[in-house]
């Protein structure tokens, strides 16, 4: 495996992947066609230099995938509106004469400020709360902060195992699938092409799955060693330590997406099996949308001639 420098994510029937400022989202519309916009996107980390700093990284870079993400989602399901003319609501006339034509970054800010604050209220605020209720008859905090740990993965998991029931969701974790096969068959070394990808791997280190997994296994180290006697000062703690842990992750995370050490690999198992529940194989459908992604932002062919010189390209894609 070699470093490509892609990285992507699912979207509504379909898929976005970046590489460095540019980025491209391809979306099978209903009518079959594949639908390709490319734009770019400047990181913060990348704009303020503070920002690119070890372990304050990783904060800033969550921010970015999200805001990108937010962007590519609603043009993924922008194919998907009903097209019946309906007047506007009332809360709707109200949006637009406050906020203009300002409105949609202002609802999308709304989103991402709510879906942080019940991720934070759910994934670890919550642990605590549950875990707490035993600590009358569980004296040890090493024991309690493990404990809450396991509440935390096993809330993450319910989550993943309710939502997946939902047939977009499912297609979403197909296409997620689908775009870590593409990665994965050009950083092996793999012409682009549809039967590589389908034999590739759907499980990637540098995945979102893996980073969750590893803030939820880093706070359970975080919390054995910081301790605190009251339970506002333990729920205040959980909040303000959030951008530590996603930092010390992130950097882990950076690591392996770049080794194939063996320890690496070995401290990223748990991560990757993770990933079993949020990806799903794919059909060549999807495929077919993934390379469509990658062919808008990436010269693989390129890409493997530097780090693959032994592979041999077919002529009919080296053009």
């Amino acid at each position: 495996m070699k470093y490509s420098g892609i990285g992507g994510q699912a979207v509504i029937e379909g898929i976005m992947m970046k590489n460095r400022d540019q980025y491209a989202t391809a979306v099978r519309k209903p009518n079959g066609e594949i639908e390709v916009q490319k734009d770019t996107y400047v990181s913060m980390t990348e704009k303020v230099k503070f920002c690119s700093l070890p372990f304050v990284r990783g904060v800033f870079s969550f921010a970015d995938s999200m805001i990108l993400g937010m962007r590519t989602l609603s043009f993924s399901a922008s194919f998907f509106e009903d097209d019946e003319d309906s007047e506007p609501g009332r809360f709707e006339l109200w949006l637009d004469k406050v906020f203009g034509e300002k409105v949609e970054k202002v609802l999308m800010a709304f989103v991402m400020v709510f879906s942080v604050v019940m991720a934070i209220g759910i994934f670890m605020v919550l642990p605590l709360l549950i875990a707490g209720g035993l600590r009358r008859q569980i004296h040890s905090e090493t024991v309690m902060a493990i404990l809450e740990g396991v509440i935390r993965i096993a809330i993450f998991i319910a989550y993943i195992k309710l939502i997946s029931r939902m047939e977009d969701i499912r297609r979403t974790f197909m296409y997620h699938g689908a775009e870590h096969k593409c990665i994965n068959c050009i950083e092996h070394g793999m012409v682009l092409n549809v039967d590589n990808v389908r034999a590739s791997s759907k499980q990637h280190k540098r995945c979102g799955t893996s980073f969750l997994i590893i803030v939820m296994i880093i706070s359970i180290l975080f919390f054995m060693v910081i301790r605190v006697d009251q339970v506002w000062m333990r729920i205040l703690s959980r909040i303000v330590l959030v951008p530590v842990i996603a930092g010390v992750s992130y950097e882990f995370l950076r690591l392996a997406g770049r080794s194939d050490s063996a320890l690496v690999n070995l401290l990223s198992k748990p991560g990757m099996w993770m990933q079993n529940l949020t990806t799903s194989e794919p059909d060549d459908s999807m495929i077919e949308v993934a390379i469509a992604a990658v062919n808008a932002v990436f010269d693989w062919r390129a890409y493997l001639r530097e780090n693959f010189p032994e592979t041999e390209i077919p002529s009919e894609v080296q053009s």
